[in-house]
């Protein structure tokens, strides 16, 4: 059975937005994304909610150049070639390859998806992963926290869950990002 993977860049103060939507502060620099992409390569599919899949969508046709550094050639095609669930009611149709679009979110087909799922499965976007935390589907969390206090906004964990985690690895970047990863128990 697949790890489902909740993976988010947050603030120190846990937002993955500001009050007022902005993230520019999240764009990891390119030793922070090498490490994404290692820690990426491994996902055979993207659960995103609508929003999330509206900000990964460049990644489809994101040039990949020569001109391009290498960890943004590599970033874009491990987008490509991943499978993506979206998950919107308003959406008419996805605008990518690889993308099913579904109406709501169902706990048990992401049980099945788990059951069947070949290599591991990430959810994207806050408010999604809020729903797969809530039903007990995430196995782990992976976090980069940035060292940026927004004091507001969107939280990277829901309000009113009460998680245990074990610390499974840690690291520090040049930049003072630090990753976490957790196992939800």
């Amino acid at each position: 059975m697949a790890n489902l993977i909740y993976s988010a860049i947050a603030s120190l103060d846990g937002f993955t937005a500001d009050d007022t939507g902005d993230f520019d502060w999240a764009a990891p620099d390119e030793e922070v994304l090498a490490f994404v992409n290692d820690r990426e390569r491994p996902v055979g599919t993207y659960l995103c909610g609508r929003r999330m899949y509206q900000t990964m969508i460049y990644w489809e046709t994101a040039s990949i150049g020569e001109d391009e550094p290498a960890v943004v050639r590599d970033y874009a095609r491990i987008w490509q070639a991943a499978e993506k669930v979206v998950y919107s009611s308003t959406l008419d149709a996805a605008s990518s390859a690889r993308t099913r679009l579904e109406r709501e979110f169902a706990p048990d087909a992401v049980r099945r998806l788990k059951e069947a799922a070949g290599r591991d499965v990430t959810v994207r976007g806050p408010q999604l992963a809020a729903q797969a935390l809530a039903a007990g589907l995430v196995d782990e969390c992976h976090l980069l926290l940035n060292p940026v206090v927004v004091s507001g906004g969107t939280r990277a964990l829901p309000a009113g869950l009460h998680l245990e985690l074990e610390l499974l690895d840690e690291r520090r970047f040049g930049n003072g990002v630090v990753y976490l990863r957790y196992r939800v128990g």
